[in-house]
């Protein structure tokens, strides 16, 4: 399976199926008065919510494949009672854990949504960016509701970001369209401009435009870290959270990279495939057809380094100390690639198979892999190693990095299991830390493994839901009754999510990081990609060179 498809593949699991649902029962309907208008909500004990509030113009007709556009004002009050349409998207299988009920699915989609406490003055803002592989999900996912973390004294922002091609195909006539002369990004301008939307809006809801975090799982804290790498976005927001962010290469927009096109070529070779001669013609197509048919095509959603809204490789920036100066809580889940076995290479037949295969690949690292990843348990080895390679090495370099510049770095592992995905086999499995998060693990989807009512679990939410809304609130995670959150700088602490908060712990898996940086920074130097083309799968350790040394 080649590096796009498998991409692919695992964007069938990560994106919602579209269903209809109901909304919650509605009461009192507050009214605010924000620079974009007035809008109206509804309140429901104590919390208010405004759902599906436009912050761009619809990217219809001649604004597809363009910066977001300024929304149009609008008359009277705003009904903001119910969630605005998701993003076109390629549909998940429906039986998929993450499948979830979308009402609406469309084009015109740049809406957001917001829950605020009844009274609420210069309170910290959280802003949620939803994963979905950057070509699926939605801000109206039942398990990302924030009433809880409204009621603990957050104003809470969820956002829809253009998806797909139609959120990040770049192509040489977009970018002859661009004063800059770039195209691709969509869906990360677009978040941008919801984060420009808060600045200029939040404080009418009681929020303080001083103090935004943003925060996002999987392709969210991706966008997250674009977002901290982007220029564009400086000033825009204060803290961070990353949660199984994944710091992979990147395409380039005008020149092959790491064994990938150009994204330009890329567009060309969709716009082929999709029988369009040109731009035009590929906004005279409808918006579905677009997406089905660019997926078909081998299309896969990614970042473009542009050298303007992403000036560079993730991993460069950061190693320049050029990213946004913001603490940070960056971890990931034990169990990552339990639900996410697309990601796996072909497995090796028995143990000295995988011992041939690691040696024959790692040259003189195949010591340091091995002990890491033994060949005892192949199965269990081959799920740490793209774990590990993919957002355990990542999660470890966001806290050193914001700590090298100088701000504080929160590191965690989540390895909580219940008895549902236990039994499923999917103890701790990717994305299964949010419900207790947002404080909504009795609001899952259809399909998730189900998460027991009991003292327990509602321990390990409130707790995770405090250490959040506390770092938002003033850059240091704490919850009442639990474990002091040690920051990175001492001694490599991080807290680990198992049974309860364990925040005692230091150096997360020793050796892990030091690897996947080594590795990492050997195919940077000679051009090769780092993703999960790994263990079994991974091309020849590229010879030692002096920077990685």
């Amino acid at each position: 399976m080649s590096f796009f498809t498998r991409f692919a593949a695992i964007a069938f699991m990560v994106a919602p199926a579209a269903c209809a649902h109901a909304d919650a029962g509605e009461e009192r309907r507050p009214v605010v008065d924000a620079p974009a208008g007035s809008i109206r909500g509804v309140e429901l004990n104590g919390i208010e919510a405004f759902k599906g509030i436009p912050y761009a113009a619809p990217p219809v007709g001649d604004l597809r494949w363009k910066p977001p556009a300024p929304a149009a004002q609008w008359e009277g009050e705003l009904a903001a009672v119910e969630y605005g349409p998701a993003c076109v998207q390629f549909r998940a299988d429906p039986t998929s854990i993450y499948a979830e009920n979308l009402k609406a699915i469309s084009e015109d989609c740049l809406s957001l949504n917001i829950w605020k406490p009844e009274n609420a003055k210069d309170a910290p803002v959280f802003v949620w960016i939803h994963g979905g592989a950057l070509r699926g999900g939605a801000n109206s996912l039942s398990m990302y509701d924030g009433a809880a973390l409204a009621e603990s004294g957050l104003v809470v922002v969820s956002i829809n970001y253009r998806l797909g091609a139609l959120g990040y195909l770049a192509h040489p006539e977009l970018s002859a369209e661009s004063p800059d002369n770039v195209s691709g990004n969509y869906g990360h301008l677009d978040q941008i401009a919801a984060l420009e939307w808060v600045q200029q809006n939040i404080e009418a809801f009681g929020g303080d435009p001083d103090n935004v975090t943003i925060a996002g799982e999987s392709a969210g804290a991706l966008s997250v870290m674009y977002l901290m790498t982007s220029p564009p976005a400086r000033g825009l927001f204060h803290k961070a959270i990353a949660q199984s962010a994944y710091m992979i290469s990147t395409p380039a927009l005008k020149e092959a990279r790491y064994g990938v096109p150009p994204a330009e070529a890329v567009g060309l070779y969709i716009a082929d495939k999709l029988g369009a001669k040109n731009i035009a013609e590929l906004r005279a197509m409808d918006a579905d057809t677009v997406i089905k048919e660019s997926v078909k095509a081998g299309y896969v959603a990614w970042g473009v380094v542009d050298g303007v809204v992403l000036p560079d490789e993730i991993v460069n920036v950061f190693d320049h100390g050029e990213q946004a100066p913001v603490p940070i809580i960056a971890g990931f889940n034990s169990g990552e690639i339990r639900s996410l076995r697309a990601l796996l290479p072909k497995a090796p037949k028995n143990a000295k198979e995988y011992e041939a295969e690691i040696r024959a690949r790692y040259g003189e690292l195949a010591e340091a892999f091995l002990k890491q990843y033994p060949p005892e348990n192949v199965e269990e080895s081959m799920l740490a190693t793209t774990r590990d390679a993919m957002y355990g090495w990542t999660s470890e370099r966001l806290a050193r990095n914001q700590t090298e510049i100088g701000q504080a770095g929160y590191l965690y592992i989540f390895d909580h299991g219940y008895p549902a995905a236990d039994e499923a086999g999917l103890h701790a499995f990717h994305a299964s830390e949010i419900p207790f998060v947002f404080g909504t693990i009795q609001e899952t989807t259809p399909t998730w493994p189900d998460i027991p009512d009991t003292p327990a679990e509602k321990r390990m939410s409130d707790a995770m839901l405090n250490y959040w809304v506390s770092f938002a609130r003033d850059g240091v995670p704490s919850a009442p009754g639990e474990h002091e959150w040690r920051p990175y700088s001492a001694d490599e602490a991080y807290m680990l999510f198992a049974d309860a908060p364990e925040g005692r712990a230091t150096h997360l898996l020793p050796g892990m990081y030091e690897l996947h940086e080594e590795i990492m920074c050997r195919r940077r130097a000679a051009g090769i990609a780092w993703n999960w083309n790994v263990g079994v799968a991974s091309p020849p350790l590229p010879p030692q060179v002096q920077e990685c040394k």
